[in-house]
């Protein structure tokens, strides 16, 4: 097995604690994802729905959660079903989950093959009251391809137009917020490997290699380490790509006196790390170089003073600009008259810093969570302030994640090299 197991009384808390939010008489009923099509019979690599892994720590195609807590059955209350598996599955494809390996992964008992599910749900849907099914309600998801849950929903209402449907999503977007010990173990492995991809790369780098190349001493790294690779599309930007914020090309030449900004992380059984470093290409900072990148860390270091629990997302963005501005007025961005005379929109300091400071981090890159909810104990986020000043062909962005603790945030980052003098002994060994 690729990764570290996953303890299944993590999965087993997890289904504990989202009944308690059920309204009596519930039926839930989450899919798998589907397996996507590419060009002729190509296909794109599975991912679990993040949901779905949450609650069963089932890493396979065509499974389906059931959770009827209000059953007249006993055995009805969990029932998880999987892909049953056959020779010629077995020679094509490999081994699927046995009943009894699928009991060990999620902890539940009753155990079905997926081909079952149609009569043991319409079984249960005639006894149950409110039936809550799965969407993607992430606020920036687009949501333009079809998924195997909204599929369900639209056949399910046709089936019972009667019944009360339920989000599913919002109880989970709840629960998934505050991350178990089971998740931090997982977060802080897909760190510890991307560190060590970053310290790969800082011995690499030198003028004339490609951002390609950076890219794949990464991956190298990332998958001899028992990583799937990448938790998302890696932006490798030297020079001017360091001011596209989503550059993901990585086909340019690293030239000497250049800086390149690495936005990379390591998936670790689902779970992912996030990290953002902006380097000089040949070892050694220039003086602006070096006075924005200092720029830059002393906006990350305020922003993690800042990020404690109660406060919401939308003052704690304010907060960070107001540092952001200070900063930019002193490397000479903006002018200070100017900046005082600006409204709450904070348009002059947004031309070098556009996007937001911190955003939730586990199963997914981009966390769920609902909108503005305040910050608590226990959650996950990157901070990632950057500056990026087109005019100069430079662009720095640094980026840590940490957990928001009860006296102070701790920092998931703290073994990585983060200042002007660490970066640069990094790259001299």
């Amino acid at each position: 097995m690729r990764y570290d197991s996953i303890d299944s009384k993590f999965f087993v808390r997890n289904r504990e604690r989202l009944l308690e939010k059920l309204k009596p008489n519930s039926l839930v009923i989450i899919h798998a994802n589907d397996i996507f099509p590419t060009n002729a019979d190509g296909t794109m690599s599975f991912r679990q729905n993040n949901d779905l892994f949450y609650l069963t720590g089932i890493d396979q195609e065509e499974t389906i959660l059931v959770l009827s807590p209000d059953a007249a059955l006993e055995a009805d209350r969990a029932i998880l079903f999987v892909r049953e598996t056959s020779e010629q599955i077995a020679i094509w494809e490999g081994d699927k989950l046995t009943k009894e390996q699928a009991t060990e992964a999620s902890g539940m008992e009753n155990i079905q093959w997926t081909d079952t599910f149609e009569s043991t749900f319409r079984r249960l849907a005639v006894q149950a009251e409110n039936i809550y099914l799965h969407t993607n309600e992430y606020v920036a998801a687009a949501n333009t391809v079809e998924t195997c849950n909204l599929r369900f929903i639209r056949r399910c209402q046709e089936l019972y137009p009667l019944h009360n449907y339920e989000r599913i999503a919002v109880p989970l977007q709840e629960l998934r917020m505050v991350k178990d010990p089971e998740e931090i173990k997982f977060l802080q492995k897909a760190i510890d490997i991307t560190e060590a991809g970053f310290r790969r790369v800082l011995k690499f780098l030198k003028p004339g290699v490609g951002e390609w190349e950076l890219e794949a001493e990464y991956l190298h790294e990332f998958v001899r380490s028992k990583s799937r690779g990448f938790a998302y599309s890696p932006i490798i930007g030297s020079g001017k790509n360091a001011c596209a914020l989503h550059y993901l090309d990585n086909d340019d030449i690293c030239d000497d006196g250049e800086m390149v900004l690495m936005d990379v992380g390591a998936e670790y059984g689902n779970w992912n790390a996030d990290m953002t470093r902006t380097v000089p290409v040949n070892g050694k900072f220039t003086p602006r170089q070096k006075d924005v990148y200092e720029a830059v860390l002393r906006v990350m270091w305020g922003a993690n003073e800042i990020l404690r629990p109660g406060l919401t997302p939308s003052e704690y963005q304010k907060q960070v600009l107001e540092i952001m501005e200070k900063e930019l007025i002193g490397l000479g961005l903006i002018d200070a008259g100017e900046a005082k005379e600006q409204d709450d929109t904070k348009k002059l300091v947004k031309k070098y810093f556009m996007h937001g400071t911190s955003h939730h981090l586990g199963l997914d890159v981009h966390d769920v969570h609902p909108a503005n909810v305040p910050y608590a104990v226990g959650q996950v986020l990157t901070i990632e302030p950057g500056i990026y000043i087109r005019e100069e062909n430079l662009g720095v962005r640094i980026e840590n994640d940490v957990i928001i603790g009860e006296t102070g945030n701790i920092d998931m980052f703290a073994n990585f090299p983060t200042t002007v003098e660490e970066i640069e002994a990094a790259m001299a060994e």
